[in-house]
């Protein structure tokens, strides 16, 4: 008994300590000689869901001019950037080149100094060039989104041989558009989604329709939720424009498997939960789902809601991934959710977990492939 004690005992140490909350002083370290155009200060990071102007995280001047911010986290491993309320503001080295995420190693409450460099306002923006293949075009570059009074630029992939042919093809929708094809529009990198798919057999290739996402509108319109940081949660809404309004479009316009067997929605981060919700709750339309690192810490909602509509999800299909060097939470969020899900209905899924893969583009770019190969299988 007394041994059974001891073990129970260091078991909710365990627990205790990984659940604790550990203080975290963030101080800034700005040269006197780098202007800084504006003093609002922010930290966004994968804690926050990467939010540029979240006042919740937002430094705070003391009378002697120093910039400190406290955060309370639980132990393990985050990764940042020190922004000034845009991506267009935010710190870069001190030629002006963007820098790699910096890392925050929670073990225990500590004071960490953040030195800036410099700025990325204080330098000419660098005309990138286009990187997007000839047979990626605008759909639209002001797509009416008439749930949300609102406008927005449409991508779309067409395969190589679309005008030789009579074939209709599988249609994958995608957020954060910028993001897909082009390192020109890109804010952190592209997928290379139109690279990956040319270099495929012309049989295998789908069409691809990528929307923009909405700059600073982007937490309210990818969570479904309302958020007391974040504002009202339009998630729903969007939700309803990619099921009721673009994909009718598409399949009207243009020679389209329409089967929801053969109609995937995919995104990332943000765009991994809007793209989980979308499937969630339009099956009849869309039914595969790419869930690439989903924020599901935002939405706590999200699980009883498919405990409750997991039985319409059948015939649906969930492919997830996850980088092993994201926080915690993520990599058990997303077996949580696949669990809830096998639990609720009989739907495919797939999780794909990569050992050093970290919240980025990069690791989102390389899982890509494998996530179109698990399409193509289910598609046969």
């Amino acid at each position: 008994m007394k041994i059974k004690n001891v073990i129970f005992f260091l078991l909710m140490i365990n627990i205790l300590s990984a659940k604790a909350q550990h203080k975290i002083v963030l101080q800034l370290k700005i040269p006197n000689n780098i202007p800084t155009k504006t003093s609002n200060f922010f930290i966004a990071g994968d804690f926050n869901g990467w939010h540029t102007s979240d006042k919740d995280f937002q430094f705070k001047e003391s009378k002697k001019g120093v910039y400190t911010l406290t955060l309370s986290l639980k132990k393990g491993d985050y990764q940042y950037k020190i922004v000034r309320g845009d991506w267009e503001n935010a710190e870069v080295d001190k030629n002006g080149n963007s820098i790699n995420n910096r890392k925050l190693i929670v073990l225990k409450d500590a004071k960490v100094i953040v030195p800036i460099a410099n700025w990325a306002d204080n330098f000419q923006p660098v005309l990138k060039k286009s990187t997007a293949a000839t047979n990626v075009h605008f759909m639209d570059t002001a797509f009416v989104i008439p749930q949300l009074k609102r406008t927005r630029r449409v991508w779309i992939y067409l395969p190589q041989n679309y005008f030789e042919t009579d074939k209709n093809y599988p249609v994958i929708y995608m957020q954060d558009g910028q993001n897909v094809f082009d390192e020109a529009t890109s804010f952190s990198g592209e997928w290379g989604v139109d690279e990956y798919l040319n270099s495929l057999p012309e049989d295998e290739q789908c069409i691809v329709v990528a929307v923009d996402n909405g700059g600073a509108l982007r937490m309210n319109e990818y969570n479904p939720y309302n958020n007391r940081r974040f504002g009202k949660g339009e998630g729903s809404i969007y939700a309803a424009f990619l099921a009721e309004t673009l994909k009718p479009f598409v399949d009207e316009h243009y020679r389209t498997l329409a089967g929801a067997r053969y109609s995937a929605v995919a995104g990332s981060s943000m765009g991994g939960l809007i793209s989980f919700y979308t499937a969630l709750y339009y099956p009849q339309s869309f039914g595969l789902a790419g869930v690439f690192s989903p924020s599901f810490w935002i939405a706590p909602k999200l699980k009883a809601e498919v405990r409750k509509n997991g039985r319409y999800l059948n015939e649906s299909a969930f492919y997830f991934y996850g980088g092993g060097a994201e926080p915690d939470s993520m990599v058990a969020n997303i077996y949580a959710m696949r669990q809830i899900l096998q639990s609720a209905s009989s739907v495919k899924t797939n999780v794909d977990v990569i050992k050093n893969g970290i919240h980025n583009e990069k690791f989102w770019r390389s899982d890509f492939p494998k996530f179109y190969q698990w399409c193509l299988q289910l598609w046969k």
